[in-house]
């Protein structure tokens, strides 16, 4: 596994960063010693560093998987906009993981620069803990384009998360050429960068091989956070990632594993996935979308409508 500094920040991450949303309550819920399991299965075949956020309820599995590797990197966001959630969500964080320090600390989901100022309050806390030496570098992560834009502009923010992938889907202000563009300024920069969602919520899949060929093409990118919840799905990856072939056991583990179509919890009930599927498995229900994934396809089709990127293939 290849292991680079990410921008100029000191921390040295693997070329993919275990994602960790998709085994925790929000998405599969597995048991704690099933998922802690296999963060260490990750650690063991090279993966250093793990991605997080309060959001995810996940520190718990980091917990206990830190207990095999310490000194693991460990990524996490929070929602905060002034020193009081600011002090909650790091107090939050160092008392989940079982660690007083935190590597990277991140502003979730900004979208601008405008965002950003409203949630310099917490960012100001946030400096004042990385020079007590308990956090080693700030960023934020973003679905938009104006988010990376917006970072670019305050150099303290060393680290950026954008969402990157190989049609650009999820993506909320723009294309795959705009997001490039601000990444690559974001690397001229010195800023580390950690890209999320290479398989754009599950959507891409099918294009699996594409879509993996297309991320390990980008030169400015120094990690790839991935969602993993079995084993085979990490032995598949670390190969793939680096340029190898997986091993056959784990490629026919993954092509095996079920998948199904999950609406989060944020879904305003706009009504164009609905009107986007062809299949008749979206429709509105109590304001909110519902599948049914006897008639789902998983085309990907509705990811694309939806403007909240809350449809994710699991």
């Amino acid at each position: 596994m290849n292991i680079v500094e990410l921008g100029g920040t000191g921390i040295h991450v693997s070329a993919i960063c275990f994602g960790t949303l998709t085994m925790g309550p929000l998405q599969q819920n597995l048991p704690l010693l099933e998922g802690a399991g296999i963060l260490e299965f990750g650690f063991e075949n090279g993966i250093n560093c793990l991605d997080t956020a309060e959001l995810y309820q996940t520190y718990p599995y980091i917990k206990l998987a830190l207990k095999s590797k310490p000194d693991a990197v460990v990524i996490t966001k929070c929602y905060a906009y002034d020193a009081a959630t600011a002090k909650s969500s790091f107090r939050a964080a160092v008392e989940g993981i079982g660690r007083e320090y935190i590597d990277v600390f991140m502003l979730h989901e900004q979208e601008s620069a405008h965002t950003i100022r409203g949630h310099y309050e917490a960012i100001e806390y946030f400096l004042k803990r990385r020079e007590e030496g308990a956090i080693g570098a700030l960023g934020l992560s973003t679905h938009h384009v104006a988010g990376v834009l917006g970072a670019n502009r305050y150099p303290e923010l060393s680290v950026i998360f954008p969402l990157v992938n190989l049609t650009g889907i999820g993506i909320a202000d723009g294309n795959r050429d705009d997001m490039e563009q601000a990444t690559m300024q974001a690397h001229a920069l010195g800023k580390g960068v950690i890209a999320m969602k290479p398989f754009g919520g599950g959507h891409l899949l099918s294009r699996r091989e594409e879509a993996i060929q297309y991320m390990r093409g980008l030169p400015y990118v120094h990690t790839i956070a991935v969602g993993m919840q079995t084993k085979a799905e990490v032995l598949y990856n670390v190969a793939a990632f680096v340029g190898k072939t997986p091993p056959e056991e784990a490629a026919a583990g993954i092509s095996l594993q079920p998948r199904r179509l999950m609406i989060h919890d944020w879904c305003e009930g706009c009504g164009k996935c609905a009107l986007r599927c062809k299949s008749g498995a979206l429709r509105l229900e109590g304001g909110v979308a519902v599948v049914d994934n006897e008639k789902c396809v998983r085309c990907g089709y509705c990811a694309s409508a939806c403007p909240q990127f809350c449809i994710k293939v699991v």
